[in-house]
C-alpha cells in the first residue's frame, strides 16, 4: 500500500491590490511594524503622545491609495527583473548597481510623497539621505536588488509621517 505524501498548499491568492503590495513587500523583507517605528521616531518630536499603532495605521492608509500601490508595484517589479537579469542593458546593469546617475529610483517614490505635499517631500529627502533603521537595512542587503525598494519604503514612511502631521496639525 502506497503512503500518500501531503501535498504542499498553494499560497493564498491576494484578493486586493493592497494585499498584493503587502505580500510583495513582505517577500522582499519589509516589515510594516518596523517602518511604523521610523514614522514614530520622525513625528514624536511634534506629537509626543503619538503611538506606534497610529503610525502603523497611517502606513496602511497610505498603502490603500491606488497611486501608491502602482508606484510600489512598478519599482518592485523593476528590482526583481534586474535581479533575474531580465532587463535589457544598459538598464539592467544600472539598476543592479544602483547607479548614482540613474536617479529614476528617487523619482518614482516622489509620486507617493506628493500625495501629502511638501512635508512628505522634505521627510523623503531626509530619509533618503540618513536611511534609518529598516531603510538602511534594505539598502545594504546583499544578494537582492533593492534599488527601488529602499526609496519606496522611505516614501511610504515619509508619506505616513506627513499624513499624521496634516491630521494632527501643529502642537
Amino acid at each position: 500500500m502506497a503512503v500518500s505524501q501531503p501535498q504542499p498548499q498553494p499560497e493564498p491568492v491576494p484578493s486586493s491590490m493592497r494585499e498584493v503590495v503587502e505580500h510583495l513587500l513582505a517577500q522582499r523583507g519589509v516589515n510594516i511594524s518596523a517602518l511604523a517605528q521610523v514614522v514614530l521616531d520622525l513625528q514624536r518630536p511634534y506629537s509626543p503622545d503619538l503611538t506606534l499603532d497610529e503610525c502603523e495605521d497611517s502606513l496602511w492608509h497610505v498603502l490603500d491609495k491606488r497611486e501608491v500601490q502602482n508606484a510600489v508595484l512598478t519599482g518592485l517589479a523593476l528590482d526583481m527583473l534586474a535581479e533575474r537579469d531580465l532587463l535589457p542593458e544598459p538598464l539592467g546593469g544600472m539598476i543592479r548597481r544602483d547607479d548614482p546617475l540613474y536617479g529614476i529610483d528617487e523619482i518614482l517614490p516622489l509620486s507617493i510623497v506628493n500625495v501629502y505635499g511638501s512635508i512628505g517631500l522634505t521627510n523623503f529627502g531626509y530619509l533618503d539621505k540618513v536611511k534609518p533603521g529598516p531603510i538602511g537595512g534594505v539598502d545594504r542587503r546583499m544578494g537582492q536588488v533593492n534599488t527601488f525598494l529602499d526609496d519606496l519604503i522611505s516614501a511610504l514612511v515619509a508619506a505616513a509621517a506627513a499624513r499624521i502631521a496634516h491630521r494632527r496639525g501643529p502642537s
